[in-house]
Formats: C-alpha cells, structure tokens, sequence
C-alpha cells in the first residue's frame, strides 16, 4: 500500500474524513442541476436531470436552503453526496465551473452521481475500519479502501465507465462480515429483518438490538421506543418512521440522511457522530 493510501486508512480508521462530508462551498451545485427530481411529497415540482433548479443561485447555493421543507423540497433536506459535489467540482473538473465551461457540463453531470455511489461506499467502509470488533477483516478493508479512493480520483471518462454495481458486489461482503463481527458481542439471539418490508409496522418497543435490518422498508414504522442499539441499518429506507424515544446507540452504518428523512423527538437516543435533525 502507498504512504499516500497508509494515510488514508489511519484516517479512516480515526473516523476522520472530511473530505467524505458534503462541502457546498466548494462545489458547483452538482445536485442541484445533475439530478432529477418529480414533482411529489418531497419535491414542488418536475425537474429533468441536468436542467438547473430553479432556486440555484449564481454563487451555486441554494436561494431557499433554510425554507427548503416549507417550500415543498423536502427531498432536498435527506440527500447527501458524502463529499462527492466538491470531489467532481475540485478534483475531476480542476475547479473550472460548468458556467464559465458548458461544454464539460454534460461529462460533469454524468460523473457526479457514479462519484456519489463511490463516496458513499468510501464511507461506509470507513465506519466499518472504526469498528475494533471488525479488526479480522481490516487489512481487506483498507485494500478496498484505497481501490475506491484511486477510482475516485481517475478521469471523468473512467469514472462514468465504471460497473459500480460489480464495485458494490466485491465490498458488500466485507462490509456484511465486519457487521457480523461487531454485532456477535450483542447476546442472546440476534434478529434478521434484511431486505424486509415493514412499511408501516408496529415495532413500538420491540427489541431489535444487533438486528440486521440491512435494505429492510422502514417507511412510516412506528420504532417509538425501539431498542436499535448496535443494528446494522445500512440501506434501511426510514422515511416517516417514527423514531421518538429510539435507542440508537452504536447503531452500524446509520447515516444523516436516514436520520434526516424520519422522525423523532428530544429522547431519541443518537450515535456521537450524528445530530438531531432541526425538525425533529
């Protein structure tokens, strides 16, 4: 392993990794104009990918970013890039804008949302080299670590031709065996809901401690008082689901985004790396 990827996964394994949390300020507002978006619950209007919002300012930021939810963009809110915005705006495109260069516009759009599925793995794996349980499969990690940051930092025609799907099939193991890991140490016998559906289910109290509930359909479930501590949440789709009163302590590959598209309330108990959403 390069020094240059030695470094990367000391940092990863510290759960430092800026570069993996969105950075607006320096990005030209990929997601508001690469991505497309129906008018529905979450969005106030059609909008076709690579065609600019609406709301997007001049500066690339976002006209209505503190009014988004009263403003019928509710979708906007629980989206995150895990750092991929600025990674294409600063890195794959060299810091010149599709603005003052249309013509790489197209290629920028089209790079942005396969950088999106790699920083998301990128960040998962990351999570997964800060659980010490998980340390048997650590040095397989920080291999698929440095392979997905080189990818990261390839051309726009070598990213856009990237299977990520065959990407996803390669690391998903590991990231399934480090969950299994760091879930052993929870007793008794541990739940299986992955790839469930439960849209809408009465799960008040329920013990789903070391649970996994990877992929499961959470929408609108009623978690109030759930014991989630320690359960593998990755891919969970929580939209609407009522977290009041949840204990999500140590809860495994949980991110904001899920966090933000639910609901819960002052007792909802959160991982250190997460914050309460100002909705909540």
């Amino acid at each position: 392993m390069s020094p240059q990827h030695e470094a990367l996964a000391t940092s990863a394994a510290s759960g430092d990794r800026k570069d993996l949390q969105a950075d607006c300020a320096n990005c030209f507002g990929l997601c508001c104009v690469a991505l497309p978006f129906a008018r529905s619950a979450d969005f106030a209007v059609d909008k076709a990918a690579g065609q600019p919002c609406s709301h997007l300012r001049a500066d690339f930021r976002c006209g209505i970013h503190e009014r988004l939810r009263d403003k019928g963009y509710s979708g906007c809110t629980v989206f995150d890039c895990f750092g991929a915005g600025q990674k294409v705006s600063q890195v794959t495109f060299g810091g010149t804008d599709w603005r003052r260069a249309p013509e790489s516009a197209r290629s920028m759009f089209e790079v942005f949302p396969v950088m999106r599925q790699l920083h998301e793995l990128l960040h998962y794996v990351t999570e997964a080299l800060g659980l010490a349980a998980a340390r048997p499969v650590h040095k397989e990690l920080r291999r698929a670590l440095a392979r997905i940051d080189g990818l990261t930092r390839g051309s726009a025609e070598s990213i856009t031709g990237l299977d990520v799907n065959a990407l996803r099939g390669e690391v998903n193991p590991l990231l399934l065996r480090a969950s299994e890991l760091a879930r052993a140490r929870v007793p008794g016998r541990r739940k299986n809901h992955r790839g469930a559906d439960l849209i809408g289910a009465r799960l008040s109290g329920a013990d789903l401690r070391g649970a996994s509930l990877r992929g499961a359909l959470l929408v609108a479930a009623d978690l109030g008082g759930a014991d989630l501590r320690d359960a593998d949440l990755i891919g969970a789709d929580l939209r609407d689901a009522d977290l009041g009163g949840a204990d999500l302590t140590g809860a495994l590959f949980l991110t904001q985004a899920q966090l933000d598209a639910a609901r819960g309330d002052a007792t909802t108990v959160l991982p250190p790396a997460l914050s309460r959403p100002a909705h909540w």
